[in-house]
């Protein structure tokens, strides 16, 4: 399947500011189950410099700077992606020791997935409601991730939220409800205290709508060894399929974030986004 995607984002100030260096993440990520045909990014007020870049994680990002003043930024990311077949149970953990939780990586890999396996203090009663999950799974490690993604979707009620980083998992979790990146984050801090590592991804999801109304998504990966990053989608309970389109990922979530870098200037900002996803027939 091929997919258009145009995803357009303005911030309206109301005043002249400078506008600082930005980095902005709009480049879908080529998968072993999507390619990428084309990719273009339209900024303006128009940078006076503008480079490619690799971060830390390898994720690739547009990296902007700027001259003058201007009352407003907009971002104009054109993708076309082409999907493959794509089974996320077609895996074989292996060495097999990992279908057993808790998980316990080998040196090089602590070292190397060191970030995505530093969990945050959390309540006793997330922990209780995780092990609970764990125990009934049988500490099988498919069956634990199966049914705790499963759990989070059918307790947790999604809401949308435009702006703002992801609430503390505590809070989440006594809410009983959060935006696709609350719930996201909550999981990710649960799964470390199993000693799995996981990481935070956004991205977008397309799935039929008979009125399309799409947004920048969040979802989880988990890292096994003979699977690589596996993910999964807490908002809606499943292991993500080859309509799940990766922009970034990150050990921590402020480095998946659309669009990082500051202002010089008195000036309140606007936010205003719109995506469209279109399957190509």
């Amino acid at each position: 399947m091929k997919f258009n995607i145009i995803h357009n984002t303005v911030y309206v100030f109301n005043s002249e500011v400078f506008l600082e260096p930005h980095y902005l993440r709009f480049r879908p990520r080529q998968t072993p189950y999507m390619d990428v045909v084309d990719f273009s990014i339209a900024i303006l007020s128009e940078p006076a410099g503008h480079k490619v870049i690799q971060d830390e994680e390898n994720n690739v990002l547009d990296f902007c700077w700027f001259e003058g003043m201007t009352t407003k930024l907009t971002m104009t990311a054109t993708s076309t992606l082409e999907t493959k077949n794509y089974n996320p149970f077609d895996f074989l953990i292996y060495p097999i020791h990992y279908n057993r939780l808790p998980l316990q990586y080998d040196g090089l890999q602590k070292k190397l997935l060191f970030a995505a396996l530093e969990g945050q203090l959390l309540s006793q009663s997330l922990l209780d409601y995780g092990t609970s999950i764990l125990k009934a799974s049988n500490f099988s490690t498919i069956p634990f991730l199966t049914n705790l993604t499963k759990q989070l979707h059918d307790d947790f009620n999604v809401e949308y939220r435009e702006e703002g980083a992801p609430l503390n998992p505590d809070d989440t979790f006594t809410l009983k409800k959060g935006s696709c990146r609350d719930l996201s984050w909550m999981q990710i801090n649960l799964l470390r205290q199993f000693g799995i590592a996981a990481r935070f991804v956004s991205g977008y999801y397309y799935f039929d709508m008979d009125i399309p109304a799409y947004e920048l998504h969040a979802w989880v990966d988990v890292f096994l060894p003979g699977i690589g990053w596996l993910g999964l989608d807490p908002s809606h309970g499943i292991f993500t399929g080859n309509t799940h389109f990766p922009l970034a990922s990150s050990a921590h979530y402020t480095n998946t974030m659309p669009v990082s870098g500051g202002i010089r200037g008195n000036a309140t900002s606007k936010l205003l986004t719109q995506l469209s996803i279109e399957k190509q027939k």
